[in-house]
Order: C-alpha cells, then sequence, then structure tokens
C-alpha cells in the first residue's frame, strides 16, 4: 500500500532494538483519512471470506479493526489485556507476549461475543514475531470459530511472526512489509522494493 509506505518513510522513526515508531498517524495520534483507506485496502483483499467478526486486541488495534468492521458491516470484538469488573461470565483466555512492551498478558475475551458459527477476520497494527496473533488464533480455536484471515498493517518481514503464521497455512496479509530498518540512519527497506 504506497500511501501507507509513503507515510511510514516520512513520519516513522527507527529506535535501535528493531521498534519502529509511527505514533503519529496509526497508534497514538490516528489519521482518520488513512485509515479509512487502510480499512477499504483489508475489505478488498479479504472480501470474499465474508467475515461474521473483525477480531484484535486492545489498545492499538482497535481503531483499525473499527474502521475495516465498517466495510464487512460486522462488529467488532476486542481482547482485553486485563481481567476488569465488568467481564461479566465465562471468558476465553490466552497468555501474550508483547514485542514492544517486553511484558506478558492475559488476553481475555468473553465467550458470549464469539462463536463456533462465527467467521474470523483478525487486524492489528504490527506482526513482529507473532505472540499477539498466535493468542487471538488460540482464542478462535477454543471458541470453535473459523479464522477466515488475518490482516496486518505493518509486518516486520525480518523477524519471525509471519513465516510462523503463513508455515500455518493461514491467510495472512500485510499492508507493508519491512525487510530492513536502521536506527542510524532512519531508513527503512520494505520487501516488494529493490
Amino acid at each position: 500500500m504506497k500511501l501507507l509506505k509513503e507515510r511510514i518513510r516520512r513520519e516513522g522513526n527507527v529506535k535501535p532494538g528493531n521498534v519502529l515508531k509511527v505514533d503519529m498517524f496509526l497508534n497514538h495520534q490516528i489519521d482518520v483519512e488513512l485509515m479509512n483507506e487502510i480499512g477499504k485496502e483489508f475489505k478488498r483483499l479479504f472480501g470474499d471470506k465474508k467475515p461474521t467478526k473483525i477480531l484484535t486486541i486492545e489498545a492499538s488495534g482497535i481503531a483499525i479493526a473499527c474502521i475495516t468492521a465498517q466495510y464487512f458491516n460486522v462488529p467488532v470484538v476486542f481482547a482485553k489485556k486485563a481481567q476488569s469488573i465488568n467481564l461479566d461470565g465465562d471468558s476465553y483466555t490466552t497468555k501474550i507476549e508483547s514485542f514492544t512492551h517486553k511484558k506478558v498478558y492475559d488476553v481475555i475475551v468473553s465467550k458470549k461475543y464469539l462463536s463456533r458459527d462465527d467467521r474470523i477476520l483478525i487486524v492489528d497494527d504490527f506482526l513482529a514475531n507473532g505472540c499477539a496473533l498466535l493468542g487471538l488464533i488460540d482464542i478462535v480455536k477454543s471458541a470453535g470459530a473459523s479464522l477466515e484471515g488475518i490482516g496486518i498493517v505493518i509486518e516486520k518481514g525480518f523477524q519471525s511472526g509471519g513465516k510462523a503464521i503463513r508455515d500455518m497455512g493461514i491467510d495472512l496479509k500485510s499492508l507493508a512489509i519491512i525487510e530492513s530498518m536502521n536506527a542510524e540512519t532512519g531508513e527503512v527497506v520494505f520487501s516488494d522494493e529493490d
């Protein structure tokens, strides 16, 4: 997605430790027009799948999921990273480790929002080592729902997550796959470029 890649190059900030900050437009301050184009692109890529729900994880995935869900005319379910008093009844739970936060979370989805009749499209902002996605896949399997595909805004192609997910036979599509990035120069190279 050319528009997204241009924004990453212009406003992304490469930090040591393979961290790419895109908080200027994607996950702290949100450019709604760009988000709308991302939603349209996910609809184009997964339109034949006919999901009944979009699943993501709080917090950065919520905006992406909501805009995408408008194009599919389906609800969004987001996995919570902490138990709260307003989560009632049985829940699907799994553990995930955040690449960015270096923290393990208990991820929770109420059983009343996912069922074996659901066809799930997972969307999220980043894919690095794949732990968050593996946790969401685990929740989908626990619910007995079918996983229609996974849409990622930015994939770090030089890390193992994308390969691991694709090797599972899952339809994974990323809008921008980064082949390499350099914290010293700020350079970002995408996998579909020379």
